[in-house]
């Protein structure tokens, strides 16, 4: 039992680390995925206002 909890503890860091870094990519992809629409959406009301 106490072999267990040794893999685990030594395994736990990297898990922890491969999840902060999946958490951090989503939210800067995610970012600018939304990012993008928005500027989509801000050049196609200027192109309408230009009658382009």
């Amino acid at each position: 039992m106490d072999g267990i909890w040794a893999d685990f503890a030594a395994i736990l860091p990297t898990v922890a680390v491969g999840l902060l870094f999946w958490f951090i990519m989503r939210a800067i992809i995610r970012s600018d995925k939304t990012e993008r629409k928005v500027l989509a959406k801000y050049e196609a009301e200027e192109r309408a206002k230009r009658g382009l």
